[in-house]
């Protein structure tokens, strides 16, 4: 076994915590700092330099902090398609069933028109309204993330959305356009209207209208400065969230594999410097044959640097609990974008989950399953938001509206009661607008 000067993750031991509480959870396990403030105070500018010029600023901005020259802000059709025909035939197989599954789970989320008859000729209507158009942003920084275009399309797509628009960074290596994976996944799913900006100015770009038509809605994860321009813009656009970096903890007991629980932990780190990685077990032989097996394949795998600094920082840590009640006090304290439970009877253990972004059960659900072909959404809750929030679905496109209608005989026998409460609110002209209708029909 390590010794705490040489571990390459944190130890936490609370076989003896009493204290469960969220707030001393989150203490215990910190994300990692996202100073988005700060961040906001290098877009703002760019943001109103955007909003002022247009496109022009947009082009200019992305010269400046990507060093790329956009040859049109566009991607011009002919650039798609060569992208789909040059795409490598393994890739497309892998993306057409990846596609299948996540539609078949999608398309299960539609939400059917509700009548509630509330008396005799008064009715509610609920009609779930798809946006009108949204945008929908793909990173493209240290990876390619076509399984992001699927993520974000699919349910837009099967919500209803009209007017679909994709914004990616340009490439240096491929003549200032998107990866041809970004482009060459759209046009499987359909979508033909790209453009080649990322960061704060294609946040701005969909919101302003800033060489494109402006959208009423951005979704799709991306950095701190894409979060930064979401919070700044939110209330002109709606959001799915503010991304923060992605994050998995791991629910395990004896029965667990120590060498699949070092992998499941690697793959989520290897995303980002400050990726969390937490494993809250109540084996410490567990425990010890996870930190060997980190040892192990860290040094082996490609991004090593960038694991080992993820896992190595405080957002990461493996934690002993005495049983599996306090374990999973704390996975439901600590709210996971990711979460495994590989433990004896994980399906049950798994009822006993709150909060998680999505809950991957038993041992072969892996969160890099749910990455790309699980069919489940893998735009999900960061930083603890999975205690309030949901991932991306096909009703984060939907709004759900009210259409009320009363006849004359229920507006009659509601009015008095309306005006009562109207009056004790001291709102009067609220009632008069009830009492106004009895005058126009020759009643005092």
């Amino acid at each position: 076994m390590s010794t705490p000067a040489d571990r390459l993750i944190r130890r936490i031991d609370l076989t003896g915590n009493q204290d469960f509480s969220r707030a001393n959870i989150r203490k215990l396990l910190p994300r990692a700092v996202m100073d988005i403030e700060a961040a906001l105070v290098v877009v703002q500018p760019l943001l109103e330099r955007i909003k002022n010029e247009g496109e022009k600023a947009v082009i200019a901005i992305t010269a400046e902090i990507d060093g790329v020259k956009i040859p049109e802000l566009r991607v011009p059709a002919k650039i798609i398609q060569k992208a789909l025909l040059e795409l490598d035939p393994k890739v497309k197989e892998a993306l057409v069933e990846a596609i299948k599954r996540i539609e078949k789970v999608h398309n299960d989320q539609k939400r059917a028109e509700k009548k509630t008859d509330v008396v005799p000729g008064g009715s509610v209507v609920e009609r779930w309204i798809p946006v009108d158009r949204v945008g929908l942003y793909v990173p493209g920084g240290k990876a390619v993330y076509p399984s992001s275009v699927m993520m974000n399309v699919i349910p837009a797509k099967i919500a209803g959305v009209k007017s679909i628009a994709v914004a990616s960074p340009p490439q240096k290596d491929f003549g200032g356009y998107p990866h041809p994976t970004i482009l060459a996944t759209c046009a499987l799913l359909g979508v033909d209207e790209i453009y080649s900006v990322g960061g704060a100015q294609a946040i701005g770009m969909f919101a302003y209208g800033a060489g494109c038509e402006a959208v009423d809605i951005v979704t799709g994860p991306g950095n701190i400065y894409v979060a930064a321009a979401k919070r700044a813009l939110r209330g002109l656009i709606g959001i799915d969230s503010e991304a923060g970096p992605t994050e998995i903890a791991i629910l395990a007991d004896e029965s667990a594999d120590a060498e699949n629980v070092a992998a499941d932990l690697i793959s989520q780190a290897e995303h980002d410097t400050i990726a969390a990685a937490v494993l809250v077990t109540t084996s410490t032989k567990l425990a010890d044959e996870v930190e060997l097996a980190l040892d192990s394949r860290v040094k082996k795998t490609k991004h090593s640097s960038r694991i080992s600094e993820a896992l190595n920082g405080i957002q990461s840590a493996i934690v002993i609990v005495a049983n599996l009640e306090d374990g999973l006090a704390v996975v439901n304290a600590y709210g996971a974008e990711h979460l495994e439970i590989q433990t004896l009877d994980a399906v049950n253990v798994a009822k006993s989950i709150r909060n998680a972004g999505a809950v991957f059960i038993g041992p072969y659900t892996p969160v890099s399953l749910g990455d790309y072909s699980a069919g489940s959404n893998h735009v999900l809750p960061t930083g603890g938001c999975a205690c309030h929030s949901s991932g991306l679905s096909v009703q984060t496109f939907l709004r759900g509206i009210h259409f009320v209608e009363y006849n004359e005989q229920a507006f009659k026998d509601i009015a008095e009661n309306v005006i009562t409460l109207a009056n004790s609110e001291d709102l009067p002209a609220h009632g008069e607008a009830m009492s106004a209708r009895f005058t126009l029909n020759g009643e005092s």
